[in-house]
């Protein structure tokens, strides 16, 4: 049986492999405390699965959706737009739910990448960009995220080449892994780069609404010009504690929306609609939840980062997102922290390299554990020795 080379390229999925580490090690009678995915343990709000419960009674949502999503989640995701960013969008046209924000990046490549075509990909990044393009075909230039540069790719480091050859650039601001922000300055010049180049630009928000001390994020589509060069992916996943449920959406250029959606069209079918009306509900229902949220992932923030800082880590205090990216006390690599951790405190910790070579030297802690864990969890690592 042969299979296709893209297989054998493939790593490990990183969360899988470190779930698998998890389980081994609570085999052996550990008590785990886990800082590695960034999935919230806040429920989803109450009125939100209210209405899915009444949504999956009606016999119209038990059959199968359409690929391109309600018009009423549509009009829904422009008018939160709107509301949130001052961006008016054509619900027809520059709108499209997909099936988690992850769906929707792992599909999108499909639409600019031939085999050999470059994307310009983060590094480190969320891995689904370099693991799509590669299943398009694509090759990868791989774009230094350095702290130095604030977590911000120096578009005038890629090789006139590189640029020339590029196809799609990726952006995600707040960031993953780092919780890097940026500004309307840096999305201009990430506009201008793609002008340039005759680039198409996706850029994966959905940390815009986990943020702290008063910033708020901006959209990339908020830079003159955005949408003629580009997309924006979103997520219910953070903003209203979705998961589970696998409900995101893309906005922005039209032509590209209707390449992703074509793509789609040949490849699921659509979203449950019973899941679609729970989104309309979080989207148009009270928004209080967002406020309460942050509050609980602030308060968790402070008391991770002193934490961190008192075993002599160095730490960049976050405006956003649900991580910590901290620097590993000298001598350690990224993977022999992480690995210390686990032996010593049955603490799991993401290593930088699991996002990227850039990633070497930075572990990554998630704010997504309940405050018990949280706590003993900060217990055992101030009570850390070398």
């Amino acid at each position: 049986m042969g299979f296709a080379k893209s297989i054998d390229q493939l790593p490990p999925y990183l969360f899988a492999e470190i779930s698998r580490k998890i389980a081994a090690k609570r085999a052996e009678g550990a008590d785990i405390v886990s800082f590695a995915v960034g999935d919230p343990d806040i429920p989803t709000p109450p009125h939100v699965i209210d209405a899915l419960v009444e949504a999956a009674r009606d016999p119209a949502n038990h059959r199968y959706p359409e690929s391109e999503g309600l018009p009423e989640l549509r009009g829904a995701i422009a008018e939160w737009y709107e509301q949130r960013f001052g961006l008016s969008f054509d619900p027809e046209t520059e709108v499209l739910p997909v099936i988690g924000s992850k769906e929707g990046i792992g599909h999108v490549p499909l639409c600019f990448i031939d085999p050999g075509d470059v994307a310009l990909v983060p590094d480190p990044g969320y891995p689904v960009y370099s693991i799509a393009t590669m299943f398009a075909g694509g090759r990868c230039h791989f774009l230094p995220l350095l702290e130095e540069n604030d977590f911000l790719p120096d578009f005038n480091a890629v090789p006139a080449d590189i640029a020339d050859a590029a196809k799609l650039l990726w952006l995600n601001y707040p960031n993953n892994p780092t919780a890097a922000v940026a500004g309307i300055d840096f999305f201009q010049e990430a506009v201008a780069f793609a002008r340039k180049h005759d680039i198409a630009v996706c850029h994966d928000g959905p940390y815009s609404e986990v943020a702290f001390d008063g910033y708020r994020p901006a959209s990339f589509l908020q830079a003159e010009g955005a949408r003629e060069v580009g997309i924006e992916f979103h997520s219910f996943s953070k903003t209203y504690n979705m998961t589970g449920w696998r409900i995101g959406m893309a906005v922005g250029n039209a032509r590209m929306i209707d390449a992703l959606r074509r793509v789609k069209s040949n490849l699921d079918s659509g979203i449950p609609q019973a899941i679609q009306r729970m989104a309309i509900a979080a989207l148009e229902g009270p928004q209080d939840c967002i406020e309460e949220h942050n509050a609980v992932y602030q308060r968790r923030r402070d008391r991770l980062v002193e934490a961190l800082r008192s075993m002599g880590l160095r730490v960049r205090l976050p405006q956003a997102s649900l991580y910590v990216w901290a620097r590993v006390p000298s001598g350690f690599t990224s993977a022999s922290f992480a690995e210390r951790l686990l032996d010593d405190l049955s603490i799991v910790v993401t290593p930088g390299t699991g996002y990227g070579a850039t990633g070497e030297g930075y572990v990554r802690l998630s704010l997504t554990l309940p405050d018990d864990r949280l706590e003993e969890g900060l217990r055992r690592l101030r009570g850390w020795k070398r």
